[in-house]
């Protein structure tokens, strides 16, 4: 019998309690779906749906047997793809998602710790939004990404939760410039500029909720993606930019332009990163996630990210989970 293949039927019909939405979804006639049902539940030796004429209902044993076989699909899928990589001779690669503003201080470190832990791999990183990232790991042409969060992390498995605290970013010439900790509701009344919301909707949201509850709530939020654009605006003279500490994007404190950066009293905002991967995915001998190059990826980022770019642990403090919203553009 095709274990698999029974598998995949039984876990259509499963999500959708229905015969013939799951004959639909898999491209096929109710009946013969019906027929493999039954073989699998013959072979089984257990009755998996509960039938009537109105509805379709799991069993017990259904239920039970559900979450390993979608974990048994997991596997053959990534048996597949690391097949089809050793056919396009892709073994040994890691391929990495990072977010635009990581700093190249912070990528080229990242680079030279993973190829003194993994010398024997081949390391491809690609600049992405976190929605980008996300996206990139459901289809697979991501092994590993570096989120930022809040987002939606269900099938991902997390690295350690790091907090980068946000500065202020202000004109020189700006009254505010002269205080060294101005606090958050001191930019009360000022247009905000923020990265676009597309690129993390969940992030955008939660630092926007962040800046409401600590008394700023910006007259205008202009988008913008690339950081000389920001900068312009932070230069007309009416608007602020919620940026990390120069020194941890270009090396240096002095953000250049005629700009300059502040640390916020209590550092109450920040952004929140971890490395993130499929769940279920082999990092490792046996499915071992705590060694293997998705492991050694993910530890080295962490490192580097502690040291490089002033990120302190969250230990403890998982990742909020959002139900993302269509994009509403500028935000009031």
């Amino acid at each position: 019998m095709d274990i698999v293949g029974h598998l995949a039927h039984f876990v259509a019909v499963a999500e959708e309690l229905h015969f013939g939405r799951a004959a639909e979804r898999l491209g096929m006639a109710q009946p013969p779906l019906s027929q493999r049902i039954r073989r699998l539940e013959g072979e089984l030796g257990v009755r998996l749906f509960d039938r009537t004429s109105r509805r379709v209902e799991l069993t017990a044993a259904g239920r039970l047997l559900l979450p390993e076989a979608r974990d048994v699909l997991g596997r053959v899928d990534r048996i597949r793809e690391v097949a089809a990589r050793a056919r396009s001779g892709e073994v040994g690669l890691v391929r990495a998602g990072l977010p635009s503003d990581l700093g190249g201080d912070v990528v080229a470190a990242l680079v030279s710790a993973f190829r003194d832990r993994r010398p024997d791999l081949r390391l491809t990183l690609r600049e992405a939004s976190t929605s980008e990232q996300l996206g990139a790991l459901a289809d697979g042409s991501l092994d590993i990404a570096v989120l930022r969060h809040p987002c939606d992390t269900r099938d991902l498995s997390l690295g350690p939760m790091l907090a980068q605290p946000l500065g202020v970013l202000l004109a020189a010439d700006d009254p505010l410039a002269a205080a060294p900790e101005p606090p958050v509701d001191a930019l009360a009344g000022r247009d905000l500029v923020l990265f676009p919301r597309d690129e993390a909707p969940g992030v955008h949201d939660d630092l926007m909720a962040s800046c409401r509850r600590n008394g700023f709530v910006p007259a205008a939020v202009h988008e913008a993606r690339h950081p000389q654009f920001a900068l312009g605006l932070v230069l007309s003279g009416s608007a602020v930019a919620l940026v990390p500490r120069p020194a941890d994007v270009n090396g240096t404190n002095d953000p250049g332009g005629g700009a300059v950066w502040r640390p916020l009293a209590g550092a109450p905002l920040a952004l929140r990163t971890s490395c993130a991967w499929r769940r279920n995915r082999t990092a490792g001998p046996a499915g071992d996630t705590s060694t293997g190059p998705v492991a050694d990826f993910a530890a080295v980022t962490t490192d580097v990210l502690r040291e490089v770019a002033a990120m302190r642990p969250l230990d403890a403090v998982p990742p909020r989970r959002v139900v993302l919203r269509p994009s509403s553009g500028f935000l009031a």
